[in-house]
């Protein structure tokens, strides 16, 4: 509902006190990218004007400190934070955000429309305005249903409500490009969809475009993503735990097509926001990479605000939120204090506690036999690739029964069914690095099942008794050491403080680094089993072909992979 301004206008006119002027600072036009020496008037959390002619209630000099819109992230998961929505909101917004578009499909995936309600609860006293997404895909595919299904009348029933912005990332790009009348269905519940297609190009990327999507964060190419801009859609640049894509991306970056490009951070684990914070480490990785800070600041803030229609945010303007933040200068871009409707963030409620969605951890600890597998000779074998989440088919030639085989660094990976069908995928995977120990968790997207890998049969069945014990959670076995980072609510999230939550990240990351694998190694295996991205990928039923939408054998033989 649009707000009657009516009663601001004599503050904006003058003639009444606004309640606070920020005086002598540097303020971020984002209509043209410059800078203006002014004055800020805010009144009951709206911006009624710029200039030097206002008086205010409460008056403060910021002695030419830069003053800039509060940042937005045009599309991220803040299950993958393992934060609940009010812990994870408190740390971004010491870091300049204001707004999140959110998309809720991994607690979906787990909890249904019972998880999209517990999201929605979680704005709630948010110092930052979370908005959601509906999701548009539970399951990812139509071959991945585990505990829930939400078609379009499960989702309708969320039309209207406060929070819910649009339609989330639409991944069956095979079920779009078939007509599937329950997609269909799906993309008439809202005129704000946003799209997931890697790797789409050519004529098929003209029918998905067709078909309504709008947005894109899946770009790892600059043709890539100037293809999909030249057919009309919003780029989300993404720069997650693991996926980096600023270095490719920015370089395409102009003045004429700025206002089609934001940012995304997707999947960002509690670690490093703490450590390097979230749209501002964007911002600051863009303008090392060349981009013009006006540009880079625009991408977080107006351009992001208009891909949405949110009309009343993403500038510093009369008439828009008073939703800001001061900043030490641009290229820098070190946020020194927060205000969201005018008020700083520090004034907001602390997070809410108690109430958590339990997790559905169903499954029992497979049997040495049950992750063996069978075959010599060429097999599949999943490829990471660094900075992405994309993976590499590849071939090997081997015996499965001298896995694993370290020197090549092949090791198994492996996928337990969480809510109680006992499937069990086994499959090979080369990009870990590990020489000893292995990892295993409850969060692998989307369906969330257990996903574990490492270098021996013996430490992937310690790693992944330990998540079932702690009916979720990450963990890692390094002979006797086993270290775990419970996620409570829904085996997806911590209900522990996010600093106590970073400690734990923390603790993880100095056990797999000296298991001697790679950085960041939750995060990569929290997205091999996800259906709906190239190549090769892991499910509770084997290996999954992408491109291929099949299931396929681990050896050319077909014998299966479990």
């Amino acid at each position: 509902m649009t707000r009657s301004y009516a009663d601001l206008i004599p503050s904006a006119r003058g003639m009444e006190p606004a309640d606070v002027v920020l005086r002598n600072a540097e303020i971020f036009d984002a209509f043209s990218c410059t800078w203006e020496h002014n004055d800020l008037a805010i009144k009951s959390g709206v911006i009624v004007g710029i200039g030097p002619s206002y008086r205010g209630i409460r008056e403060r000099n910021l002695h030419g400190a830069y003053l800039v819109p509060g940042l937005i992230d045009a599309h991220v998961h803040i299950e993958s934070s393992l934060l609940v929505p009010q812990e994870y909101t408190r740390m971004v917004a010491s870091h300049g955000t204001t707004t999140v578009v959110a998309d809720p499909h991994e607690i979906a995936n787990v909890a249904g429309a019972e998880g999209i309600e517990y999201m929605l609860a979680g704005r709630t006293g948010a110092p930052v305005d979370i908005l959601y997404m509906l999701p548009s895909c539970v399951p990812a595919t139509p071959l991945d249903i585990e505990s829930t299904a939400l078609d379009a009348e499960a989702l309708a029933v969320f039309g209207g409500r406060e929070g819910i912005l649009g339609l989330g990332e639409m991944m069956n790009v095979p079920g779009v490009l078939a007509g599937d009348p329950a997609i269909q269905r799906k993309l008439a519940l809202s005129h704000i969809r946003d799209g997931h297609a890697p790797l789409l190009t050519g004529m098929e990327l003209n029918a998905y475009i067709l078909a309504g999507l709008q947005s894109d964060h899946e770009c790892t190419t600059r043709e890539e993503a100037e293809e999909k801009l030249r057919r009309g859609m919003y780029i989300f640049i993404r720069e997650g735990s693991t996926e980096k894509n600023i270095a490719a991306l920015i370089p395409m970056i102009t003045p004429e097509n700025v206002p089609r490009c934001c940012f995304a951070t997707d999947d960002c684990h509690a670690d490093l926001l703490a450590r390097e914070g979230h749209i501002d480490r964007c911002i600051r990785i863009s303008v090392a990479c060349g981009l013009e800070p006006e540009l880079a600041i625009r991408m977080a803030t107006l351009s992001a605000a208009e891909r949405f229609g949110l009309s009343d945010r993403g500038a510093l303007a009369p008439g828009r939120l008073a939703d800001l933040c001061i900043v030490d200068d641009p290229v820098s871009f070190i946020v020194k204090e927060t205000f969201r409707c005018g008020q700083p963030v520090t004034a907001f409620p602390g997070p809410a506690t108690g109430v958590f969605l339990p997790a559905t951890i169903r499954c029992t600890t497979p049997t040495p036999e049950q992750i063996r597998l069978y075959g010599n000779g060429p097999a599949r074998v999943i490829g990471l690739v660094p900075g992405q989440i994309t993976t590499e088919s590849l071939r090997f030639a081997l015996d499965a029964a001298s896995l694993p085989d370290r020197e090549r660094d092949l090791l198994k990976i492996v996928v337990c069914n969480r809510y109680g069908n006992r499937r069990i995928g086994t499959g090979i995977v080369h990009g870990f690095g590990f020489k000893r120990g292995a990892i295993a968790a409850s969060v692998s997207h989307d369906t969330h099942n257990i996903i574990a890998t490492g270098a021996g049969d013996a430490e992937i069945l310690s790693a992944i008794d330990a998540v079932i014990l702690a009916q979720g959670g990450m963990a890692a076995v390094n002979g006797p050491e086993v270290t775990i980072l419970p996620l409570g609510c829904a085996g997806l999230m911590s209900t522990l403080p996010a600093r106590d939550v970073v400690a734990s990240l923390d603790a993880l990351r100095e056990v797999t680094g000296n298991m001697g694998g790679i950085a960041e190694p939750f995060m990569y295996l929290s997205f091999l089993a996800l259906t709906v991205v190239p190549a090769l990928r892991i499910t509770d039923r084997g290996l999954f072909d992408s491109v291929a939408f099949r299931d396929v054998p681990v050896f050319d033989d077909g014998i299966p992979s479990s």
